[in-house]
């Protein structure tokens, strides 16, 4: 009796396949692990780098005067008032503790500002509406001038300190307003005072709360 040799998959071939199978999986397991790396590589330096430029940002100070950084996340400060004239136009922002004031009835009450108080006011040159040419709308930054109230601190300023910072488009940073400017601006966080005496009776404060 001839006994047949069948030449199909022994267990010999079955193991190589199952071996080459397991070195496939490990290359594309391995290919996936850098593929999620470069790409949690990719957003940490995008994380850094916007951090970077939030840190450059806010690294400006007036000498022996505020610096930008005590007005961290004025940006996403609630409105008090708008205004223009023929040059800029503004918007008017406050922190928490103002806007609290204001809704208490500031200034009309005859109550101060409490401490810790902060205001900023976001100035722009203007050009017309693309859709609407009988409206003027926000075209470039042109600086950022800071209200704090702290009574201690600025005691001979009538307890604010003011702070007028320029923006700069050429390196997107900003810089301590100068003498050059209008109105021309101190070195120092009472380089408002003079101008705000006008509004003493009103804790020296020009902006009314906008009602909405």
């Amino acid at each position: 009796m001839v006994r047949r040799v069948h030449s199909g998959g022994g267990p010999e071939r079955s193991f190589r396949g199952e071996e080459a199978g397991g070195v496939a999986k490990t290359r594309r397991l391995e290919m996936r692990k850098k593929t999620i790396c470069a790409t949690l590589l990719v957003g940490v330096v995008i994380s850094v780098g916007a951090a970077i430029a939030s840190e450059d940002k806010y690294s400006a100070k007036v000498a022996g005067g505020l610096a930008m950084a005590e007005f961290r996340g004025y940006e996403g400060w609630q409105t008090i008032s708008i205004s223009r004239n023929e040059r800029v136009m503004a918007m008017t922002l406050g922190n928490p503790a103002m806007i609290e004031a204001y809704r208490a009835g500031f200034p009309s009450n005859g109550k101060p500002a409490p401490d810790g108080a902060k205001m900023a006011k976001v100035h722009w040159t203007q050009k017309k509406n693309e859709f609407f040419p009988d409206a003027a709308v926000p075209d470039k930054l042109v600086n950022v001038d800071f209200m704090v109230k702290d009574s201690k601190r600025f005691a001979d300023s009538g307890g604010w300190g003011y702070g007028v910072f320029d923006y700069d488009a050429a390196s997107d940073t900003f810089k301590p307003g100068t003498s050059a400017d209008t109105p021309p601006q101190g070195n120092d966080a009472k380089c408002g005072y003079s101008c705000h005496t006008a509004a003493k009776a009103r804790d020296y404060v020009f902006t009314d709360y906008g009602k909405r």
